[in-house]
């Protein structure tokens, strides 16, 4: 009897304990499920996001590279041909913007002969790499038929005499290979040559004619005078560019091309914290002999001040422009598996959307398609998104 009552006592405890856990446990209002759902500012479930609405906008390709400053004089400005002037847009005595257009002249034959020289020297380069790679792959085979017939040879299975025979193919394959790459060099040469020639003759000229002053300052003399001819033996105008700075940078081949006089590129010096857009002066047509790089000289805005000679500059190209592009922050845009995506929001939920790429810009990429103008785009948070997972906008921008 006194044994059934103690058992009777300890099952009460330990339903009286049992209670006690399950209230523990279950909370007010299910606090810490509540909690982990609705985390963050706001209080509200899903996960918190900063969207964007997709908008079209102009890209271009920045090509960023570096030069130096350097002191710039007098400058004479000389069109090394004979060249019937068609307008004449400033006087001596006149302070003009390195960019701005002096005069006009009838190079019509020049820039056709430029271009076509152009044309022949990006052909004569692809012919050139053409042949490298026919020639590159025809020895890495003879080498290895060597390789293999000498392998054969330590088992019994290859001759002395079928080792000779792939020796001698390899080495007709590589002098083959040095006399052709030789011709076609000699032939890439007197493009070159023609290049330079009709470099000097456009120094200073832009695609439409225009003699383009390449630094900023005052005319003090003019040669020029409509439908009269400048000579190479006269300059057409001379600037008084007094403390003027210039900067110079090297480029590659592939940048090169899309280089034209009087284009605007950024300009970063770090030593003075300063950044100042400049016009493309001069563009080399022939490449550094020991670099193989092209040289190309930037004006300096004359109210740019500070300047010393060896400052080290950064300079950005823009190229490779795409208008009226869908144009998204880089940083929105995530990859897997080789794969591009991103995540718009629809009503409160995320959708998955893959996407294809176009230009990349400083901090920005076009959307080719994929993406629709209007969109709202998640640019912060995406990185912890499935598709149609609940979201919560805590920012968004227009």
């Amino acid at each position: 009897m006194k044994q059934s009552r103690i058992f009777s006592a300890a099952l009460a405890a330990a339903l009286i304990l049992a209670l006690a856990g399950c209230q523990s446990a279950g909370g007010p209002s299910g606090s810490s499920t509540g909690s982990a759902a609705g985390s963050g500012e706001g209080g509200g479930a899903g996960v918190a996001v900063q969207v964007r609405t997709v908008a079209r906008q102009s890209i271009s390709v920045e090509n960023k590279v570096s030069g130096k400053v350097v002191t710039d004089s007098d400058t004479s400005i000389f069109v090394a041909a004979n060249a019937q002037c068609t307008a004449v847009y400033v006087e001596a005595g006149d302070t003009v913007k390195a960019g701005d257009a002096i005069c006009a002249l009838d190079v019509a034959s020049t820039l056709a002969s430029y271009s076509a020289a152009n044309i022949s020297y990006d052909s004569a380069m692809r012919s050139y790499n053409d042949q490298a790679a026919i020639f590159d792959a025809q020895i890495a085979l003879a080498e290895k038929n060597v390789n293999d017939l000498k392998a054969l040879f330590e088992i019994g299975a290859a001759s002395q005499a079928e080792i000779d025979a792939a020796e001698i193919n390899l080495m007709t394959a590589q002098a083959t290979k040095a006399s052709t790459l030789s011709q076609l060099e000699a032939g890439m040469q007197n493009t070159v040559s023609s290049l330079e020639q009709l470099s000097a003759v456009l120094e200073n000229v832009d695609s439409r004619g225009n003699v383009i002053a390449p630094v900023s300052g005052v005319i003090t003399s003019l040669s020029a005078v409509k439908d009269s001819y400048v000579s190479p033996s006269m300059p057409v105008a001379v600037i008084d560019g007094a403390e003027q700075m210039k900067v110079q940078v090297s480029v590659s081949e592939a940048l090169v091309p899309k280089l034209v006089v009087g284009d605007e590129a950024d300009v970063s010096v770090s030593a003075l914290d300063t950044t100042f857009v400049g016009a493309i002066r001069s563009v080399e047509r022939a490449a550094n002999v020991q670099t193989k790089l092209y040289t190309v000289t930037l004006a300096v805005p004359a109210d740019v001040a500070g300047l010393m000679s060896g400052m080290f500059a950064d300079v950005s190209f823009r190229t490779d422009t795409s208008a009226d592009a869908v144009v998204v922050p880089t940083e929105a845009i995530l990859t897997s598996n080789n794969v591009q995506y991103v995540f718009v929001v629809e009503g409160d939920a995320a959708r998955y959307v893959e996407i294809q790429t176009g230009l990349a810009g400083s901090g920005v990429t076009e959307i080719t398609s994929g993406l629709e103008e209007g969109a709202r785009l998640v640019t912060v948070g995406q990185a912890y998104l499935s598709d149609g997972d609940p979201v919560r906008v805590v920012s968004e921008e227009g």
